[in-house]
């Protein structure tokens, strides 16, 4: 927390593209690869016979989880001399998705204990068994899809803080507005469908365009020292 604002600053970058890696690692890599949407059987099959593969991807999911929770600090305290509110409630609604989230990892693990071929599963067949599998990765998506609209709460919160910062620049703050508002379609799963994949062009943009800036730039520290000058001091 000593650190100097542009430190904290490229440290947030880095740890936005840590988090976003292995998060695109476990969900596009490992699940895209391993999951046949609409078949338990080959789906099951897949999984068997890439276990250590898959088990990594839920590793990815964790990992992503902990990257996110000190990125989140990070955010806040960069943002708190704009609003100490906003910027907090930004985080709250980080951390109630990343919690979300990293219940949907856990059921990530079920598919392997149903099919572990366990005495106690023998009552059992083998179908049934691949679909309670498949059941569980669905659910497993459901949750990550409910991780996202949390993280578009947070995109439009922290995308408003950044346009009223002047420390960094308002476009970014208004593209992370738009990227935020394209992941909350989200809500509605026919809306989002519908606009696939246009939905989620202005997150790519919105969160490059942070990524490289907070990495490449950081911030304007005069401007940052003088916002934070102004917060209250603590009794």
């Amino acid at each position: 927390m000593d650190a100097s604002p542009r430190f904290k600053a490229r440290m947030a970058g880095i740890f936005y593209v840590l988090t976003s890696l292995t998060a695109v690692f476990g969900e596009v890599f490992v699940l895209g690869k391993l999951v046949v949407h609409g078949d338990a059987a080959a789906t099951a099959n897949n999984i068997l016979a890439h276990q250590s593969f898959f088990r990594l991807g839920f590793a990815a999911e964790l990992v992503s989880v902990a990257l996110s929770i000190v990125l989140t600090a990070l955010f806040y305290d960069l943002l708190r001399p704009v609003n100490r509110s906003l910027s907090l409630l930004a985080a709250f609604f980080h951390l109630v998705g990343l919690a979300v989230m990293a219940f949907g990892s856990l059921l990530q693990l079920a598919p392997v204990v149903v099919l572990g071929g366990g005495q106690y599963l023998i009552v059992f067949r083998v179908e049934q068994l691949q679909s309670l599998a498949y059941m569980f990765l669905q659910l497993s998506a459901q949750a990550f899809d409910a991780f996202i609209v949390f993280f578009g709460f947070y995109c439009v919160l922290i995308g408003y803080l950044i346009f009223r910062s002047t420390f960094l620049p308002r476009i970014v703050g208004v593209l992370m507005v738009f990227a935020g508002l394209g992941y909350l379609t989200l809500l509605s799963k026919p809306l989002a469908d519908y606009l696939s994949p246009y939905n989620l062009a202005p997150a790519a943009l919105g969160e490059t365009s942070l990524m490289l800036w907070l990495i490449v730039v950081g911030l304007n520290v005069p401007k940052w020292e003088e916002k934070a000058n102004t917060l209250p001091k603590p009794a």
